[in-house]
């Protein structure tokens, strides 16, 4: 994949650039800020059953989640939501959010994040060893790239009840 085009950029199955993820299974970058010009970040991520990260917001950037496959649920401020395949859901910036594999089988999804600006964040925390407290080095380096930490993961949070 090249830099910014003014012709548009294709990224066909299987393209793009993985990063290895402590939260989930894999995490492929199909958009960065410099395929667009800052305008937005794009990523398939695959999810083992359970995996989510903990309840954060972004200070500067919206969020689209895109189920494309398995069961999700979603925490998006106060209020639970199933996702599954075919759901959508808008996080807007400075609303705390959450996501959770609810399935049995990994699942699958795109985000996009506008304005870019968050693949530093990825590209960090996948360099957290396995044995260090992922949600510590989630909300310290979260903290340097504009997201706030403000509760667990979902699957921690006894929440996941109340569905």
């Amino acid at each position: 994949m090249s830099g910014l085009s003014k012709r548009g950029i294709h990224i066909g199955p299987g393209e793009g650039e993985d990063v290895k993820n402590p939260v989930v299974r894999r995490l492929t970058f199909k958009l960065r800020a410099e395929h667009t010009n800052g305008a937005l970040t794009a990523f398939e991520s695959v999810a083992a059953p359970g995996e989510g990260p903990p309840l954060h917001f972004h200070v500067s950037q919206d969020e689209v989640l895109y189920v494309l496959e398995g069961r999700f649920r979603v925490q998006l401020d106060d209020q639970l939501e199933d996702a599954p395949a075919g759901t959508l859901v808008f996080f807007p910036r400075g609303v705390p959010h959450t996501w959770q594999n609810v399935g049995d089988a990994s699942g699958r999804f795109l985000a996009t994040m506008t304005p870019a600006g968050l693949e530093q964040f990825f590209e960090r925390f996948g360099e957290v060893a396995d044995d260090a407290d992922k949600l510590e080095a989630f909300r310290t380096i979260g903290r340097d790239y504009g997201m706030e930490v403000v509760g667990p993961p979902l699957g921690a949070s006894g929440l996941e009840g109340r569905r």
